[in-house]
């Protein structure tokens, strides 16, 4: 199978689709595309994701920035961004928008994609982006055991966060205060910051969490 035999097509939600002449598995997808793709393997399709807006971008530099370098500073594992293939099963990959792995499950990441669950899984809500989809990211996340996963909203400026615990998931939503990572240890934000304009600047809340280290 070639890349060049894909055909591309809309569907209901805007969605635009690859279309095969069968369902890839994951391994076919990560030999078919690369780095420079923005797509995801869905059932089989590969789907292309949308273009971001700035608002977005702007939302996901800043946390990914003031995450990155609190781990590093920290010495806790890596983060990463949406480049990233996660497998979810032989026929599924999605590319979350942060994702965070503990400095002894760092092996679990290889060139080309990573193969079992991150510890962390940060996805940011685009106003394009339907409930149908937003669901199926977080059961697809669910389905491989990720610990802990944030859905950040800035539309009803909320953030959404599920907890593993004992097998299950806990739900919990944060509009305001402190929140404090169960999966990156030490790590504490103000809810309020996701959302306000201008954001606080990433020195700034990393003087607040790092103190002398920073």
């Amino acid at each position: 199978m070639a890349k060049s035999i894909l055909t591309l097509c809309h569907e209901t939600e805007t969605q635009q689709v690859l279309i095969a002449d069968r369902p890839i598995t994951f391994e076919e997808f990560l030999r078919l595309f690369g780095e420079d793709d923005e797509v995801e393997l869905v059932n089989g399709r590969v789907v292309q994701k949308m273009a971001a807006r700035t608002s977005y971008e702007d939302l996901q530099g800043w946390l990914l920035s003031v995450l990155r370098v609190f781990v590093s500073a920290r010495d806790l594992g890596i983060v990463l961004s949406s480049r990233t293939s996660v497998k979810i099963d032989g026929c599924n990959g999605r590319s979350p928008d942060i994702l965070f792995f503990r400095k002894e499950r760092t092996h679990i990441v290889t060139e080309e994609a990573v193969l079992e669950a991150p510890d962390l899984v940060i996805e940011i809500r685009s106003p394009r982006d339907k409930r149908s989809k937003v669901i199926s990211l977080i059961a697809d996340y669910m389905r491989i055991g990720v610990s802990e996963i944030w859905l950040v909203d800035p539309q009803e400026k909320v953030l959404r966060v599920f907890w593993l615990e004992g097998g299950k998931y806990q739900e919990l939503s944060f509009r305001k205060g402190v929140f404090k990572s169960r999966a990156v240890e030490g790590f504490w934000m103000k809810v309020e910051w996701l959302w306000s304009s201008p954001r606080p600047k990433e020195n700034e809340i990393l003087s607040k969490l790092l103190g002398n280290k920073f």
